[in-house]
């Protein structure tokens, strides 16, 4: 009698492929893209924060002041065509106008100097005028300049002997002739000038108007 015959031999399934397109495609996209890598805009907007934390700070008003007077302590100036609007004596005995552009600057001065404001009159009455207009401006109050320390002549020489005799370190004019006088004598001397004259001295700077000087314009 034959044994019965072994019963046949199941071959194991074979499995099919997990990876599939789809997941090709997101550890394609994972190479390119590593983890922790930040997108362009969020590059851009951490490069905008930094350009703006090292901007270059402007400098204050006061701080360009100091500067450009070289830190100079002392300085006498001429009151018409610089800090008055008038041009003469004579329109002195009407009115005395304090131009609104200079004060901001004046002030500062002020804060920093020992200041001396000066001018060529033709009578008593034009000298009230002008010291009305410049308490009328805030100039007494608001800086540290006091009445004493505005000063009146009767001669273009005299303004000349009141800065010989102050000795500032600078001293601010419209007179050519005047500016050329103290050239030897004053350290440094600003010459507002409306037209850019040629320059007399290396120690004489020219400017249309105080407050060009000081870039306030």
């Amino acid at each position: 009698m034959r044994s019965p015959a072994a019963p046949p031999r199941r071959q194991p399934k074979r499995q099919a492929p997990t990876t599939s397109g789809s997941s090709i495609s997101a550890q394609s996209n994972a190479t390119l893209m590593p983890s922790g890598a930040c997108s362009p805009s969020e590059d851009l907007r951490a490069q905008n924060v930094v350009d703006e934390f090292f901007q270059p700070v402007k400098p204050t008003l006061g701080q360009i002041v100091r500067q450009k007077l070289s830190e100079g302590r002392k300085v006498t100036c001429r009151l018409l065509g610089v800090i008055l609007e008038e041009s003469s004596p004579e329109e002195l005995q009407k009115q005395a106008t304090v131009k609104s552009s200079v004060l901001d600057v004046l002030l500062e001065i002020t804060k920093y100097c020992d200041l001396y404001l000066m001018e060529r009159v033709i009578d008593d009455e034009s000298e009230k005028i002008v010291l009305l207009a410049l308490e009328n401006a805030g100039i007494f109050t608001s800086g540290g300049l006091v009445k004493d320390k505005v000063l009146f002549c009767s001669t273009e020489n005299g303004r000349t002997s009141f800065v010989r005799q102050l000795e500032p370190d600078w001293h601010i004019d419209t007179n050519p002739e005047i500016v050329s006088q103290l050239a030897r004598f004053i350290k440094y001397q600003l010459h507002v000038s409306p037209t850019r004259p040629e320059r007399t001295a290396p120690n004489v700077f020219s400017c249309p108007s105080l407050e060009h000087f000081f870039g306030c314009v």
